[in-house]
């Protein structure tokens, strides 16, 4: 039997603010607790005021790693994202976002990183700096992550083409990657508005795609993203 060892947190040394923005940020009792109300809550909010609706879940892994990627037109999409999740992942499931919004201020960086456990994406920084550690992360903290590859928010619902960031974290790995569709999000609560309205909005879950044989280069995560696009699409409800 291995012996026992004592280690510490990987973000035992640094400050509030700086455990706060890091990827190696790790969950303790406050901030499990925290995140369980308000996932709780948030289920509950959706599922009263929009009426959500999720299809597909048998399509989720039985078990993390993977990744949920979905169009973005709002910024109720993780919450929504996070609704179709079981809540024994509440504490593996992170939102990349942008770090220029949500990391800021402390405020708003606690409220990120304690009800949303939050990642942050700097815009500035290159692919090395951020999604290198956000790669090593989410294999060996067997994480979840969410993320919305258009990388901005749709201004009329349309969907944008999908950045190959994504690639970046999955190419050559065995990682699923769990194309969703949130329909009605834009309706619910676009960014031209101050807050949401009570719209109905359905969530669907596709078929898992592995990219165990895409290289980790470039090209390759331009194709990642382009097939990834191509399942979100595919799940969209036909118009009338």
């Amino acid at each position: 039997m291995k012996p026992w060892t004592l280690r510490p947190a990987d973000d035992f040394h640094l400050s509030l603010r700086q455990r706060l923005t890091s990827l190696r940020r790790e969950t303790g009792f406050v901030a499990t607790l925290c995140r369980a109300a308000w996932w709780s809550l948030v289920r509950l909010y959706l599922f009263a005021f929009h009426r959500l609706e999720v299809h597909g879940r048998a399509n989720l892994p039985n078990v993390a790693p993977f990744i949920l990627v979905a169009n973005h037109a709002s910024h109720i999409d993780a919450l929504t994202l996070s609704a179709g999740l079981p809540m024994s992942l509440c504490d593996r499931t992170s939102a990349l976002a942008a770090g220029d919004t949500f990391f800021t201020h402390l405020s708003i960086s606690v409220f990120a990183a304690l009800a949303l456990n939050a990642l942050p994406i700097w815009r500035r920084q290159t692919k090395r700096d951020h999604l290198t550690p956000l790669r090593e992360r989410l294999g060996e903290r067997r994480s979840v992550y969410l993320i919305f590859p258009e990388g901005t928010r749709s201004r009329d619902g349309s969907m944008a083409a999908f950045k190959p960031g994504l690639g970046a974290l999955v190419a050559g790995t065995e990682i699923p990657v769990v194309p969703c569709h949130i329909a009605g999000a834009h309706r619910a609560w676009p960014p031209s508005a101050p807050f949401p309205r009570p719209r109905k909005i359905a969530l669907r879950i596709g078929q898992p795609i592995i990219f165990t044989d895409v290289e980790n280069d470039p090209d390759g995560w331009r194709d990642i993203a382009a097939r990834a696009e191509s399942a979100v699409r595919a799940l969209a409800p036909a118009q009338p």
